[in-house]
């Protein structure tokens, strides 16, 4: 894929032009422009994960990005607007196979991994439950749901605090207070 970083402009052109037609010429110009992003951003998400993780960053790119294409009563605002959506989607495919994984324990599929690894995510040094992680944004975002945008940003998309500063059109300092802040609430719940 493009192996050049994209300018903002654009790629919001590019987004602006396959919500207005979505044909497939558009379509393969926005997955050329931010196919290295989003991969980018899955693979720091994954490498948090167990060793033999058993999903693969590119397959979580490619899962998230057919999601993004079947979007098809979203106008796309801006590049931040796209990151936003995928960071939202990769959480939910991310939940989904956690969740497939938590059946395993009730006679699904099988798989060699205990599945108390399979749920399991590190977290600063300290393993989360990825189920009770999800819940607990979930609960974060009906408070601030600023506060969990950039947890999802940061934890689920693996941007940096510049990045995330960038996406949503705040500074960098505001990033880091509303992370540390939302870090300390998602901890004090989690380890209840």
């Amino acid at each position: 894929m493009a192996s050049r970083k994209p300018s903002a402009d654009n790629v919001t052109e590019q987004l602006r032009e396959w919500s207005a037609g979505k044909d497939t010429e558009a379509s393969d110009a926005v997955l050329n422009l931010v196919y290295d992003e989003l991969h980018r951003q899955a693979h720091r998400y994954l490498r948090r994960e167990r060793a033999g993780h058993t999903l693969q960053t590119t397959a979580l790119v490619h899962e998230a990005y057919l999601k993004l294409v079947k979007q098809e009563s979203i106008a796309w605002e801006s590049r931040s607007h796209f990151f936003g959506i995928a960071a939202r989607l990769m959480r939910q495919i991310l939940i989904d196979y956690a969740r497939t994984k938590h059946r395993a324990k009730r006679g699904g599929a099988k798989d060699n991994v205990p599945l108390e690894n399979a749920l399991t995510v590190g977290v600063g040094g300290t393993n989360f439950d990825l189920l009770a992680l999800d819940e607990a944004l979930t609960r974060l975002a009906a408070k601030e749901e600023h506060l969990a945008n950039i947890v999802e940003l940061r934890f689920f998309s693996g941007l940096s605090v510049e990045e995330t500063a960038e996406v949503l059109g705040l500074s960098d300092s505001t990033v880091k207070r509303d992370c540390q802040m939302a870090n300390a609430w998602l901890h004090r719940e989690l380890t209840r």
